[in-house]
């Protein structure tokens, strides 16, 4: 089977970023199958070319059936929201054009966000007449109304259009957190499959050690609250400079920001004007060089502005933290609240209180068999539900039922 796999954030290992869909393209691949993946050269989170060009055709191969084709993308995704529109439409049409040359597809995987791309991976699986199977990875554009970002009514209009488009015309929907099931089914979607993100366990294997990086840091007798991922204006860790504010005058504790986005340039100067030193930034760190980082702190952050919407969501950071064995501050309510709380695997905090998060840093750093107690237990129950190997399988195994389908 050869899977052709449409994916404009596309993360590979060696990048920062999330790279779930390269993990699971490689345990595809082992499986005896083909993958094919068209993506950007632009990263989402620095807005940055790879190699500093704006436009090649690369493509590369691990030996194990998986080959990656970077695309034409116009480069100033992070300048505006028209520009990332550009940037957006820009992929869609490239993608498109490579795309037509890539031979004898079985099924086409488009995933959203952006949900341009989504278009692209129909009008491919309909030309060559394949299975379309699409992935929802948030309700785009329903995220982008609700936190102010897309406003004109005509964009709005024709992206809801759009997006009822691809949910009714693919031949399976899937989505990664539950509480999409009740939007794209409104929207469309028929019988759409919850398959979610999950966490590679042996890639955050306990026995990591992550000394040298506290070394490296200054971190020794500190306690370390980390956030990594993006940061951008959903993230609002503005909040967390505002707890770290709360928190000055207690140096044995610093929360450390790890990654890069638009709002970055601010957050680092709001930390500078603010005098605080209880608070650090890091550059975006590969997902093989995130193991080892995360093994070096202590307890780790999760947080999204407070926005009903995001209660449906299925952050991929928390499965890593609690595959690390890492207590988790939370602030994000919803779907992925009940997942913490069930394992017990940390603290809920009020999404938009810096106070509350203040008070968990706190609480945690005082009671080190506490976090160690919540770190194992996170860790157990993502081995027994969000294992990605066997998260996988399940794509696979749908995968290869609707292709079976579509020969009869």
């Amino acid at each position: 089977m050869h899977i052709l796999l449409i994916h404009q954030a596309f993360r590979a290992l060696d990048e920062a970023g999330g790279t779930r869909h390269h993990e699971t393209a490689l345990y595809l691949a082992k499986q005896g199958h083909k993958v094919t993946i068209i993506t950007s050269p632009i990263s989402y989170l620095t807005g940055a070319a790879s190699t500093g060009k704006r436009y090649w055709v690369e493509e590369f191969s691990d030996g194990a059936g998986v080959t990656i084709l970077r695309v034409y993308t116009y480069s100033a995704i992070h300048r505006s929201f028209s520009h990332r529109v550009l940037s957006f439409i820009s992929f869609m049409f490239s993608s498109f054009v490579i795309g037509l040359r890539v031979k004898e597809i079985d099924l086409v995987w488009g995933t959203t966000p952006p949900i341009f791309q989504g278009l692209t991976a129909w009008a491919l699986a309909r030309i060559k007449r394949v299975v379309f199977l699409f992935e929802v990875r948030d309700l785009w554009p329903a995220f982008a109304i609700a936190v102010g970002v897309l406003n004109n009514r005509l964009l709005i209009k024709a992206s809801e259009w759009l997006e009822r488009f691809l949910y009714r015309h693919a031949d399976e929907v899937i989505v990664n957190s539950p509480g999409f099931i009740a939007h794209v089914t409104t929207c469309g979607a028929k019988n759409p499959l919850i398959i979610p993100n999950g966490t590679d366990t042996d890639m955050f294997s306990l026995q990591v050690d992550g000394s040298d990086i506290r070394r490296v840091n200054k971190w020794e007798g500190k306690f370390v609250a980390l956030y990594a991922g993006a940061h951008g204006m959903s993230n609002d860790l503005s909040m967390l400079v505002a707890a770290a504010n709360l928190l000055r005058n207690q140096p044995d504790i610093v929360i450390v920001l790890v990654g890069d986005g638009k709002e970055k340039p601010a957050l680092m100067k709001q930390v500078q004007e603010m005098g605080l030193e209880n608070i650090q930034f890091l550059p975006p760190h590969t997902k093989q060089e995130m193991p080892g980082l995360l093994a070096s702190a202590d307890a780790c952050i999760a947080v999204l502005k407070p926005v009903e919407l995001y209660k449906t969501v299925y952050p991929n950071k928390v499965f890593d933290y609690m595959a690390a064995g890492k207590p988790v501050i939370l602030a994000i309510d919803g779907v992925i609240r009940e997942v913490v709380e069930e394992a017990q695997a940390g603290i809920f905090t009020t999404p938009g209180n810096p106070d509350a998060m203040a008070e968990a840093i706190q609480r945690l750093a005082q009671d080190p068999q506490e976090r160690q107690a919540m770190g194992m237990c996170g860790r157990s129950y993502v081995e027994s539900n969000f294992n990605r190997e066997d998260l996988a399988a399940q794509l696979l195994a749908l995968c290869e039922e609707l292709v079976a389908e579509d020969t009869v």
